[in-house]
């Protein structure tokens, strides 16, 4: 190992820099990644929706003004907290595989190791629409021509693009060039720069379509009709297995959250297939650990301790997170406080521990997290993704939106829970969160999106939270780290800013380290949070730094 320099450079584009204060209201409240989208919710809920109407608007609203992570063409997961019933409501809108796809097909294409990452063969059945229907179906009070709306008058009339999706277009650019349909999400062939206004008519007048059905109808459109068709059209003329039963087949799981015990308060995530799994494993680790007796937030003790727990649970959440209709996960087990004890003795406090049992998964992606908070304590968390940026790159003809690339996350190893199957979910790394307090009240609205980032960024949003009291923009603000994928435990990226004394010693401890600054530093993660007092009657919200969002509210 050569010795370890801190890096001077900086990349001026983007700096993270700007002083952010939480925002505070008591009739609702909306946070995500886009001004134009946390508008859209907050116009729902003037016009009397709740939490799970303002989070659909939401999500109709990123698809058009950020179609880089998000759209009609992704998954979703949601986690609704319904306050009449003080329980936790989890949906996952996630696709499974097409039936006619096998690891023996992929491999007798002379295929091994992974799945192409932009392959139309890894365009899983798109679980988005369906989930934003059940939830408005299950939770909701307005019809979708109303909570679509937002969505399609910015899709018709266009929008202004904010400076980091401009960024991640950029990047997207060259894929959609090179890919079925990707003009559609272009500008004269190229990204829209910021600041420029974008329309995209095809994915307006889609949504139009749909919001003129009942849900029931909507569904069927989609999974049924021309639009399904166009979907399977463009995935099998270029090499990819999806079939219009596949399409016709799907529909949302209903489950019930996950959820572990930390600090008094419960952490509540989706179940397998989701990675919300990971985030519960390192706060279970946590769970019997002084943290704060450790140091502060930025010392090398504490965030030792926190990259070892989450080393750990990622090793876990590697070899159990699968399809729940294919593997019988040990949930009971991995969360248990035994287990957490268990592998928080597995620490060492002045080593890194590279050989844990399993690597990190590989990739990042683009994804947008939201929430809502309603005047009624409703809560809605939910993510929305095309995992890598725009997906494929493949567009439906006349769709305006871009098809995901989730199959990539199957393993080709046989006897791996997660391997290649036809009808199969995949590994999947969304997961929205939402924390209880002890009378099962709402105490937040939580997440961070962002490939596998996002559970190490629950972990520091929750521990700076319910460790150190921050509030939901402090907890936001704070600079993090990011295990990135590798075997031997992975590197560990630092954000700029970081004490160097830390950092040395982090080093000194075997921690493999990348320092990140400017641009570089989206790789930690853009998150959203909502926290609800019940006694105070107020709602704080705050949104993190690295993303061109806010949160708002109303009084």
């Amino acid at each position: 190992m050569s010795a370890f320099e801190i890096p001077t450079h900086h990349l001026p584009a983007f700096t993270f820099n700007s002083r952010r204060s939480p925002v505070y209201a008591t009739k609702g409240m909306v946070a995500s990644s886009q001004p134009l989208a946390t508008e859209a919710g907050l116009e729902i809920l003037r016009k009397g929706g709740n939490a799970a109407d303002a989070a659909i608007a939401v999500a109709a609203a990123l698809a058009v003004v950020e179609p880089c992570s998000t759209g009609l063409g992704g998954d979703a997961f949601a986690l609704y907290y319904a306050a009449d019933k003080k329980n936790v409501f989890a949906l996952n809108g996630s696709g499974k595989s097409a039936e006619d796809i096998s690891l023996e097909k992929v491999t007798a294409m002379g295929i091994s190791g992974e799945l192409s990452l932009r392959h139309a063969m890894t365009v899983n059945v798109p679980g988005a629409l369906a989930l934003w229907v059940d939830l408005v179906e299950q939770h909701g009070a307005l019809d979708l021509a109303t909570i679509l709306t937002p969505a399609i008058r910015y899709a018709m009339q266009g929008f202004p693009v904010s400076p980091v999706t401009a960024q991640l277009w950029e990047e997207g650019a060259k894929i959609l060039s090179n890919s079925p349909g990707g003009e559609q999400l272009l500008l004269s062939g190229k990204a829209p720069r910021c600041g420029e206004i974008m329309l995209n008519r095809n994915l307006g007048l889609t949504l139009a379509r749909l919001a003129d059905c009942s849900p029931a109808k909507a569904k069927e459109l989609f999974y049924t009709g021309d639009i399904a068709e166009r979907i399977v059209k463009v995935v099998r003329n270029n090499g990819g297995f999806l079939s219009i039963e596949d399409m016709a087949a799907h529909s949302s799981l209903f489950q019930k959250s996950i959820s572990v015990n930390y600090r008094g308060y419960e952490i509540h995530e989706c179940p397998p297939n989701g990675q919300g799994l990971a985030a519960l494993l390192a706060l279970n680790t946590l769970a019997d650990i002084d943290v704060t007796g450790l140091g502060a937030p930025d010392s090398p003790e504490r965030l030792h301790h926190l990259i070892e727990a989450m080393r750990l649970a990622f090793a876990d959440a590697r070899l159990h997170v699968a399809d729940p209709q294919h593997y019988s996960i040990p949930l009971e087990k991995l969360l248990s406080p035994s287990y957490g004890a268990k592998r928080a003795a597995q620490i060492f406090p002045d080593r890194a521990k590279l050989d844990n049992t399993s690597g990190v998964p590989v990739n990042s992606s683009d994804t947008v997290y939201f929430c809502v908070v309603d005047k009624d304590g409703n809560g809605c968390s939910m993510v929305n993704s095309n995992y890598l940026g725009f997906g494929t790159g493949i567009v439906p003809e006349g769709l305006g939106f871009s098809l995901q690339n989730r199959g990539h996350n199957f393993s080709l190893d046989p006897n791996h829970p997660n391997v290649i199957a036809g009808g199969k979910r995949s590994y999947h790394t969304i997961i929205p969160g939402i924390c209880l307090r002890k009378d099962k009240s709402l105490h937040s609205t939580f997440g961070v999106m962002g490939g596998f980032m996002q559970p190490q960024g629950h972990l520091q949003v929750i521990s700076a939270m319910l460790d150190d009291g921050a509030d939901p923009q402090e907890a936001l603000n704070r600079l993090r780290f990011c295990i990135e994928p590798g075997e031997a435990g992975g590197r560990v990226c630092l954000e700029e800013g970081l004490a160097s004394e830390s950092v040395k010693k982090l080093f000194a401890m075997g921690h493999d380290l990348e320092m990140r600054s400017g641009y570089k530093r989206t790789l930690f993660g853009r998150g959203q949070i909502i926290v609800r007092d019940a006694d105070k009657g107020t709602l704080c919200g705050g949104c993190d730094p690295r993303s061109d969002g806010h949160a708002s509210g109303l009084c």
